[in-house]
């Protein structure tokens, strides 16, 4: 097996700047991607698999963090105490599914990834 840590933190920093730059299918387009690469790195499929796995769910974590912010923020700042509360759980609720998407697809990317070195 290859690099699985190096793989793990590359695959995150993918994931997270295409999460950033497009919000929603940027998640799940990152997660396949960041996959992949943390794929490559691992060398392997079960390293990619491994790798690809904590990338995603690493990214999950960060991204449904500032979600909660973001939609809190928002709410709170237009519509008051109660919206803030509110558009935090929708927030959230709504990353929490899709980084359920995404660290599947993050999955999928390793897996190809990692088979490609082999």
């Amino acid at each position: 097996m290859g690099h699985i840590g190096l793989g793990t933190i590359i695959g995150f920093i993918v994931t997270i700047i295409l999460s950033i730059l497009f919000p929603g299918v940027g998640h799940i387009l990152g997660g396949l991607l960041g996959g992949l690469v943390a794929g490559l790195i691992a060398r392997g499929i079960i390293g990619g698999i491994i790798a690809s796995i904590a990338a995603g769910i690493l990214s999950a974590i960060v991204l449904t963090i500032l979600a909660l912010i973001g939609f809190a923020w928002y709410g709170g700042a237009n519509f008051g105490l109660l919206s803030a509360f509110l558009a935090g759980i929708v927030g959230t609720a709504l990353s929490i599914l899709i980084s359920i998407i995404a660290t599947i697809t993050s999955a999928i990317g390793g897996f190809f990834g990692g088979a490609i070195t082999r």
